[in-house]
Order: C-alpha cells, then structure tokens, then sequence
C-alpha cells in the first residue's frame, strides 16, 4: 500500500510539473512592430570577369506596422515576393543579412537570449531527421531545450503530452521519412514541427507557411490547433499564401502585403468590409483570401462577373491606390493602438533575472546530440555498401601483392596505403556539415544548444566506423601481403593508417564546413589531396625547388615517412642482385624520403590534426547565427 501511495504521490508531482511547463514556465507577450524597413545590396556582376561590380539596394519591407497580443492570431497575407517570410523572419529576430530599421518590441522589451528562449519559429521546410521516429525527433528536442531542472523521465512525459495534444500518438513510432524515404504523411510532419517548438511552451509562436503543400482538410487541423494554442494565452504569427475562406475566418487579425507595402491591418472579419469602403467590392460571393490577393497583386479580377466600383485597370495604380488608401484610412487607427499599448502594458521580466544562456549542462548537451547522432547515422555509418567497397579493394589489394617480398612491391603497397586512406575518409567528411546545414541553423537560432558540444558530438560520433574500417582493411591486407609479421611491425603499421585517416578527416571536416556546398567541396579536396600526392615523394623524387613547398603541408609524405619507418630501420638489408646486398636506406624511393625524422612527421600530423577541425569548428560558427 505504501508502494502505491508513492507512486501515486510521485505521479501527481510530475503531473504538477507539467502543468508548470505547459502553463506557467512563460508569460504572455505582446508583440508590436512600427514602420519596420528592411534593404539588401544586390551586387551586380558587370559584363566582363574582372570588370567592377555596381551595389544596388533593394528595399523588402517599407515601413509595417502591427501589434498582435496574448489569445491573438495574426497572418501575414500576400502573394509571393512580398516580403511575408523577410517579416516573420525579422519579428522572430532571425535576420542575418540586410539593415533592419523600425521598432520592434516583445512587451515594450528589445529582442534578447531571454526572448528567444521563449520564442517558438517553425520554418515552411520541415526540417528533420528522417530515420528518427515521431517519438525519438520529439524525446530528443525535449532533452535539449528542457531545463535541466527537470528530469530525463518528466522530459520524456512531457513529449508525450506533445503528442498527445497533436494527435501525433498513432504514428509515434514510425520513422518521419524524406523525399526518398517513405514515412509519416505531410500534415503529420508540420505536426511534429510544431510540437518541437511547443515544447517550451512558447509565449510567442511564428510559423512560415504551415499548409503549404497540405490539403484543405489537414491544412483546416493544422489552423485550428494553432487557433487553440493562441486562445491558451500564445500570441501566433504566421504567414499563410492562398487560404480557405473557412481558415481565413479563423484569424484574429489579418496584414495584407504587397512589394513590401502595407495594404491592410485589422480583425480578419473586418477586411471585406474596408475594401468595400474605399471602392474595391466584389459583386459575386468569393473567397476573401483570394480577393485580396488579386488586389495585393494589382489584379481586380480574371472572372468578368466579378465588378469592382473603380474604374482604374492599371496594376501599378491599383497598388497605389491601395497604399495610399491604407495610409489615409488605417495608419492613425494603428498608430492609437501602439501607443495604447505603451500605456497600459507593464513590461515582462521575463525570467531575465534567473536567465541563463543554456537550458542544459554542455556534457548534456553532447551526450544527446551523441545519441541522436548515431541512432539517425547508423544505417549511414554501417551500409552494407561503405563495408563492401572496402572489402573488395582489401581483397583485391592483398591478391595482387600476394606475399610479395621485393621491396619495391612492398613501398608502393605503403603508399597506396596512404593514398587510399587519404581520399575515402576525406570524401566521407566533405559531406558532413553541408548535409546537416539546415538543421544546425535552425537549432542553433533556436539557442538549442553549444556548437562544441555539437561538434564534439558529430566528429566523435563518426569515429567508430572511421576507425573499425581502415583496421579491418589493414587486417586483411597486412598478411595476405607478406609484410614483416612481428606485432610492433604490424601496430606501427595500423597507427600510422589510423593517424593518417584522422587527419585527412579533419581536412574533409574543414572544407566541408567552409564551403558548404558538396560538388564544389569535393572538386577542391580531390585536387588538395591529389596535390599532396604528388608531391607526397613516391611519383616525384626530385620535386623543384620553387613547388617543392607543398610536401612541407603534405599529408602524405609525413603518413608514408610513418608507413616506411614501420617496417624498414637503418642498417637493415636487401636482396639487390646476383648474391649482393644493399641497404634499405640507399633504395631510391626509401632515401628520397628516408627513414629518419618519424617524430616531426607525428608533430606535423598533430598540428593538421588540430588545426584542420579548429578551421572547421571556426567555419561553423557563423552557421544558425541570430542576429539580436
């Protein structure tokens, strides 16, 4: 009995501390944003490649206004190039480019760490991983944006009240999927989107299209959730292209757009009957979203029962119509509200007194990314197809040397070797950071988590399959070749192919993270790695004195030096004629690189180690940086 009290007891805690997180962990805010202008420069190529480039700027947003509050539901409507997602962006404080002008304020407060902590964004793109299940992609989230106050198990409720609340319980096993990977359906995907952002229990919710690409029923479920999260005292803002008249009912207020010029602002129900006023009124019953997007784009309409009471046919004058009717009728009213609202609201503190920059401790962090990381990697990491290919040239490696005992059979095998061990590893990291650019910047805007803890996380994460291959390989290669069967021979051997994988890793992990673009990361590795090639003292021993530079940053010539010193040593001998001997050291190919210096080549490799993932780690950091 007194087993079952406990359990009950401990229950009811953990029920009150998901009420806390659900209802009380924020507090409401009001947002509010005044003549808001936003300018890129567009630099402009001339005809010629070295001809001077000319800066055009170009202005996306000109002068919007709005306050949206608690329990209210505000979408930004307009047709594509508007400036829709360039707003939602700036009032969710995720510009990086540009000038932002304007006032934008969170309960009379700047955009702050503490702001964006409370701060849910769900992207048009369902950025996700899509060999985790609906219940992984959800548990992983809570454990890293969760105070570390709350425990893994109360965490781990708290994705399932998520689910639960979103109708996501049914399919909380199944992978999410991708374009090429069958999984949950669309509407379930937008879903999980927001239930990771709802895991905070965001004062504040922006999303970006989120029907886009649903159809009218799961588009109708996916509005009234988020009605029902704005009536829990959210405030929600969203961007929507082409509604339904049924889901344009359901918006509190609307703002209608157009080339970045305000059109309208105000109640959703409201809307048909300001166009009315000021001479734009369709004759026939339509869907409003639909007649206001004709206006946004200058277009009465292409249904000739549809009249209008002007008589004005221009686009370009209809817009300018609409912008000057929209600031002789609208702009005072709005300018009253904003200045009613610095009145009468008291500003939130919003925690900032108990702030602290991380939600969870930084060995937290790395050991969910961790295991995150390989659950989503490992059908990656261990593909059948990664471990054939390897196998087959190991195999087929060990056949055409074949207890091979002439020596310069046995060097050149060190340098394939090298050469090898140098492009796959290399190949393989060039993908890493650019395949998960996406979801790194939409984490890390987030405040999510450190980026050390997710590089360490990423790059150790890779190791055992980095390191398991090149071992099985030079298992298998090491005696069907007849190199020196001792094991200090064979152990310098692996040592020297392991230290080589590693830092041709790290020089992957570099470009990768630089470039950010595969095809062309790829094309300057395989010409960095082939540069180290040649010039590694195996195919040209008498490199000129005016290149000859490149061996002193050369992966290979420092890995061979290694590979040579593991099986041949100063005084040794080989068969070199008719019952004549000669030193190992006098083989030509041996003496170009010769024998000595082992320790400054582990120096060298230790410094391209270091320095090749401190360049990748640097390139990182302004990936998923929010601008405050």
């Amino acid at each position: 009995m007194e087993n079952i009290l406990s359990q009950q007891q401990n229950q009811y805690i953990d029920h009150s501390k998901m009420e806390v997180i659900f209802n009380n962990i924020n507090r409401p805010v009001t947002l509010k944003f005044e003549n808001v202008v936003y300018k890129i420069n567009l630099a402009k190529e001339g005809c010629f490649k070295n001809s001077p480039k000319s800066n055009e700027e170009k202005i996306i947003l000109k002068g919007v206004s709005g306050i949206v509050s608690p329990g209210e539901m505000l979408a930004i409507l307009g047709p594509s190039g508007s400036g829709k997602t360039t707003l939602l962006t700036g009032l969710g404080g995720r510009l990086v480019n540009g000038h932002l002008k304007g006032v934008i304020m969170y309960n009379n407060k700047t955009f702050t760490n503490a702001m964006n902590r409370n701060t849910g964004f769900v992207t048009q793109d369902d950025v996700l991983y899509p060999h985790l299940t609906v219940s992984e992609t959800l548990v992983f989230t809570a454990l890293l944006r969760l105070p570390k106050t709350f425990t893994v198990e109360e965490k781990t409720t708290h994705a399932d009240a998520i689910m639960s609340q979103l109708g996501l319980t049914k399919c909380k096993d199944i992978i999410v999927g991708g374009p090429f990977l069958r999984g949950i359906s669309g509407g379930e995907r937008k879903r999980v989107s927001i239930g990771q952002e709802m895991l905070i229990n965001p004062s504040l919710l922006f999303l970006d299209e989120p029907t886009s690409g649903l159809d009218s029923t799961t588009a109708l479920r996916i509005v009234s959730t988020l009605r029902d999260l704005a009536k829990g005292g959210r405030t929600v803002v969203l961007t929507i292209h082409q509604p339904s008249s049924r889901l344009f009912y359901m918006f509190k207020k609307v703002l209608l757009l157009s080339e970045g010029n305000p059109l309208y602002f105000g109640r959703g129900e409201d809307a048909m009957e300001y166009f009315s006023g000021i001479g734009f009124s369709p004759l026939v019953a339509m869907n409003p979203s639909d007649f206001l997007l004709d206006l946004s784009n200058g277009i009465l309409s292409d249904d000739p029962r549809v009249l209008v009471d002007t008589p004005i046919e221009d686009p370009a004058s209809i817009k300018k119509t609409l912008v000057t009717a929209f600031k002789t009728n609208l702009v005072e009213n709005m300018k009253e509200q904003l200045q009613e609202s610095d009145v009468h609201q008291v500003a939130e503190k919003l925690h900032e007194k108990k702030f602290t920059q991380w939600s969870n401790t930084w060995w937290q962090q790395f050991s969910v990314l961790f295991r995150r990381g390989m659950k989503e990697r490992k059908h990656e990491s261990f593909s059948s197809l990664k471990v054939g290919e390897v196998l087959v040239v190991a195999f087929l490696c060990g056949l055409l040397w074949w207890k091979s005992n002439n020596i310069q059979d046995q060097v050149g095998l060190m340098f394939f070797y090298t050469d090898f061990w140098s492009f796959f590893p290399l190949l393989q990291a060039i993908f890493t950071f650019p395949q998960e650019r996406m979801m790194l910047e939409k984490e890390r805007s987030s405040g999510m988590y450190r980026l050390s803890a997710y590089f360490m996380a990423r790059t150790i994460g890779d190791l055992p399959m980095e390191l398991v291959l090149p071992t099985i390989f030079t298992v298998i290669t090491y005696w069907m070749t007849g190199l020196k069967p001792s094991a200090l021979n064979f152990f310098s051997t692996l040592f020297s192919i392991l230290y080589n994988v590693l830092v041709s890793q790290g020089l992957g992990l570099a470009l990768g993270a630089m470039i950010m673009d595969q095809e062309s990361a790829t094309v300057l590795g395989s010409v960095i790695i082939l540069s180290f090639t040649l010039a590694g003292g195996y195919f040209v021993q008498h490199v000129p004195w005016f290149i000859s530079w490149i061996k002193y940053i050369s992966i290979s010539q420092y890995t061979y030096k290694l590979l040579l010193g593991s099986q041949y040593s100063h005084g040794e001998t080989y068969s070199c004629g008719m019952n004549a001997t000669c030193l190992v050291e006098d083989f030509p190919t041996i003496k170009t690189i010769g024998l000595g210096g082992k320790g400054i080549s582990m120096v060298a490799l230790a410094v391209m180690f270091f320095g090749y993932r401190f360049l990748a780690y640097v390139a990182l950091m302004r990936v998923g940086v929010t601008k405050k």
